[in-house]
């Protein structure tokens, strides 16, 4: 089975965040992913959160 790791993405631009997996091995950095932002209903950027 692959590694895999929960994590948690925070908007740059306001409270909301998420949860996803991420496959430690292969993507050790952290992620940044610019996703659909339901509160300011745009898209904006999301950044792994520690």
């Amino acid at each position: 089975m692959v590694p895999s790791e929960i994590i948690t993405l925070k908007s740059t631009e306001s409270s909301y965040s998420y949860t996803t997996r991420k496959n430690k091995k292969k993507n050790p950095e952290r992620l940044e992913r610019k996703k659909f932002d339901p509160i300011l209903k745009r898209y904006v950027v999301f950044r792994e959160k520690k």
